[in-house]
């Protein structure tokens, strides 16, 4: 299976106009990859061996960002609460409003704690623990990467 190139534009932007977050396509030697998840401005087409059961890696690689604040909240102990996507994120649920949270103030399990932006689309990280926000390690408007922590929680 070969895809020319406007058939390939074609199908990038029914993802972005699409609700499906990401597309993988291989038959034989070619491999198509495309990604509303990460930060990609073009398909990633790879030749790939039809005897080779070797997958091709697209796990983000953690920066020293990632590392600076990791160990900034080395002094309080807890759970984070991580970036689950590439985008921007938004600490309040409107520009007028309050944060979702603050320092001190109690979460539970499922509840919305921040919203991140991507690729013009809103999504609701919520916390996964009951507990005490400890730490807010995120500026509002900041863009973040795949896994960056963005709270520490100590659970109760």
């Amino acid at each position: 299976m070969d895809l020319n190139i406007k058939e390939i534009r074609e199908l990038m932007a029914d993802l972005e106009k699409g609700s499906l977050r990401e597309v993988n396509i291989q038959e034989g030697d070619f491999a198509l990859h495309l990604s509303k998840n990460e930060n990609i401005t073009s398909p990633v087409i790879a030749p790939v061996a039809a005897t080779s059961a070797t997958p091709v890696a697209t796990t983000p690689v953690p920066t020293t960002e990632t590392v600076s604040d990791a160990s900034q909240s080395a002094s309080v102990s807890g759970e984070e609460i991580k970036a689950p996507m590439v985008g921007t994120v938004y600490l309040k649920p409107k520009p007028d409003m309050p944060d979702f949270k603050q320092v001190g103030d109690h979460v539970e399990a499922g509840e919305t704690v921040a919203i991140i932006e991507a690729m013009k689309l809103m999504t609701d990280i919520k916390s996964d623990v009951t507990g005490t926000i400890a730490q807010v390690l995120v500026k509002n408007e900041e863009v973040v990467d795949y896994d960056k922590p963005l709270y520490l929680i100590t659970v109760d």
